[in-house]
């Protein structure tokens, strides 16, 4: 969607009258039902007073497009500014301009980010010249009047405050590539950029072009699925086993009829392929020219899924990630916007009140936004209060707006080496629900052991990973958590304290929360269940803090309010012990439930170390009596 555009002879005489803000901010309330904030007026007003000068100077034609505030399809992100028109051979052309106020910054070791002041801070960001590519990329991507059509798109970023230093940060060594692909003019270039604007749009003729932008399909381009289909190419971690190929290609087919609203509902617990079969799904959905993205709540799932699937340069999970997308993001989309929506870990979806969520009903909003919505889903993976993401919940929804609704389950376990009996003895032993499973699982299959100390569990997954194995220390969220305004931005404070062991490990770092489960330092930090849901590890060790205990008495499993640390968690929950040991129980479900090949956990409680050392001698004897 365009807020403002006009020729470039309207653009230049609202400049002149001291009207393009205005003019702006009128077109943004129409447009976008909202008023805009004070420092984005200012930004109109300053810098495009810059653009109109450029503009001007570099005696374009008057029928040029031009167009501010450009709104990325199914995105939050708006371009500053584009112009369109015609170059000397009449080839149809349009560059974005990222405008940037900037006044100093930064180089950092890190592909394409740089360091610069950002509300009164130093904070990372990215080159303003990758910025400007990736919105071109979006755009040649996804937009069919781009792609289909004789049209060039080009990108560059404009700091006009800028003043070159020597050497010169933003123009270091390793954004160069970056710079080639957009190119970068700060203070002292202007008069380069107006040869760069006229020499690709100067003769004009820009304003049908917006037009067809504006009103170009959103669907994949054929660049786009051959970049997706190469990354699934070879990728073991993505193979579809059995029952889960039969799940993919009933999505498939039933998304590709697009004759009616759809929703499908797939049901699976921990390591049935839920996952697997999602971004295969999305990988299908796309190579049959279906606008489709892959939606998950959790960012920390996203993340790994991107970086599982691409494994490249920055460019590449750029490209990815434009098809993935947060739950939340669905509160202001058009009906049946997209062809399909897939939403993997549904039972996290929220609902009113949630944090940054600005909507009612996340299963709502992303029903509606779709003609085919698919959700994957497992009831028994609901960890907070405001997880409202369940089946009855769907289909109460789907039935509302009028879905056809087809469900599909799936039996098989492909995690835990297949171990389907150690998770049903999961839920027995943590009495989620009633399995009459006492005589185990293969014990060869899959390695589940009770340590006796926190120091021991931490020596087998350090000597798991240094043979190869994926393997992290988990935890339940037992122990408070230093924010990163405290000085603990990558657990540089050791939060996850058992004194009685002179035990002390950091949770999780944040700067690294969305890639800890495959970042080199996570091998030394405490993963959570937000930073590990949905994902697999070779092996896992859990310590299972105070928030969990064993009255032997009753022969019960009970949670307490004060030791479990979630804030959020346990939100309304102090006067209802029932519902918070229920979510509690959950989590440690999930935790157990992480590792492929084994589990090890070490209990806090020593009345719970008891338990479910007894329960596993159990399991033992059971198997030596067959």
């Amino acid at each position: 969607m365009i807020v403002y555009s006009s020729s470039v002879a309207e653009f230049k005489e609202a400049v002149d009258d001291n009207k393009i803000a205005i003019n702006i901010e009128s077109a943004f309330k129409e447009k976008l039902g909202k008023r805009p904030s004070v420092s984005e007026w200012r930004s109109w007003n300053n810098s495009m007073q810059f653009m109109e000068r450029i503009i001007r100077n570099s005696k374009v034609a008057d029928d040029c497009g031009v167009m501010i505030e450009y709104n990325i399809p199914a995105t939050s992100k708006r371009i500053d500014f584009i112009i369109a028109g015609q170059d000397e051979q009449h080839n149809r052309n349009f560059i974005i301009v990222e405008l940037k106020q900037w006044e100093e910054a930064w180089t950092t070791d890190k592909e394409d980010i740089v360091k610069t002041s950002i509300n009164g801070a130093i904070r990372e960001t990215t080159h303003p010249s990758y910025q400007a590519w990736s919105y071109r990329q979006f755009i040649v991507d996804m937009n069919s009047a781009v792609y289909d059509t004789d049209v060039t798109a080009h990108s560059v970023a404009f700091l006009h405050n800028y003043r070159e230093k020597t050497p010169e940060p933003l123009k270091a060594e390793q954004y160069e590539k970056t710079i080639m692909e957009a190119p970068l003019f700060l203070q002292h270039e202007t008069r380069k950029l107006q040869e760069f604007i006229y020499k690709y749009v100067g003769k004009g003729k820009g304003l049908q072009l917006l037009y067809d932008i504006e009103n170009g399909k959103i669907t994949p381009s054929k660049s786009l699925v051959d970049h997706i289909n190469a990354l699934f190419e070879g990728n073991s971690e993505f193979v579809l086993l059995d029952e889960q190929k039969i799940a993919y290609e009933t999505i498939v087919s039933l998304a590709k009829k697009q004759d009616k609203k759809r929703t499908i509902i797939i049901k699976g617990g921990p390591g049935t392929g839920k996952s697997v079969i999602s971004m295969n799904a999305l990988g299908g959905l796309l190579r049959n020219s279906l606008n489709t993205k892959f939606v998950a709540p959790n960012s920390s799932f996203r993340n790994v899924m991107i970086e599982m699937l691409t494994k490249q340069s920055s460019r590449s999970k750029m490209r990815t990630k434009s098809l993935f997308m947060g739950s939340g993001s669905f509160v202001e989309t058009e009906e049946n916007q997209f062809d399909v929506l897939i939403v993997d870990e549904a039972h996290r979806l929220k609902g009113k009140g949630s944090y940054m969520y600005m909507g009612i009903n996340q299963v709502e909003d992303i029903v509606k936004s779709a003609r085919t919505s698919v959700f994957f889903i497992d009831d028994h993976q609901r960890i907070r209060p405001d997880d409202i993401g369940t089946i009855a919940e769907i289909k109460r929804i789907a039935n509302n707006q009028n879905c056809e609704i087809h469900e599909y389950t799936l039996h098989a376990q492909f995690r835990c080496a297949g171990a389907e009996g150690y998770l049903n003895w999961v839920d027995d032993l943590l009495g989620i629900q009633e399995t009459g499973n006492y005589n185990g699982w293969d014990k060869d299959s899959f390695d589940f052991r009770v340590v006796d100390s926190p120091h021991r569990l931490y020596e087998l997954i350090k000597d798991k990973q240094s043979k190869g194995h994926k393997a992290r220390i988990l935890a339940g969220y037992a122990w408070d958590w230093t924010a990163p305004k405290q000085g603990n931005s990558n657990g540089q404070i050791e939060d996850v304290i058992l004194d009685e062991h002179q035990f002390k490990m950091p949770w999780n770092g944040y700067a690294i929360r969305e890639s800890w489960a495959i970042h080199p330092d996570g091998i030394d930090q405490v993963g959570c269940v937000h930073t590990t849901q949905g994902l697999e590890f070779d092996y896992v060790g859990i310590i299972v803090g105070d928030d969990l205990k064993y009255n032997a008495e009753r022969g019960e499993l009970y949670s307490n309010y004060n030791d479990y640390k979630d804030k959020t968690g346990k939100k309304g929950l102090k006067n209802s012990p029932d519902k918070l040991n229920a979510l509690v129980k959950n989590i440690y479900k999930i935790l157990m439930s992480r590792g492929m090949k084994g589990c090890y956990i070490f209990c806090r409680d020593q009345s719970l170390q008891n338990y479910v050392m007894e329960r596993l001698s159990r399991t033992m004897k059971s198997e030596n009596t067959q």
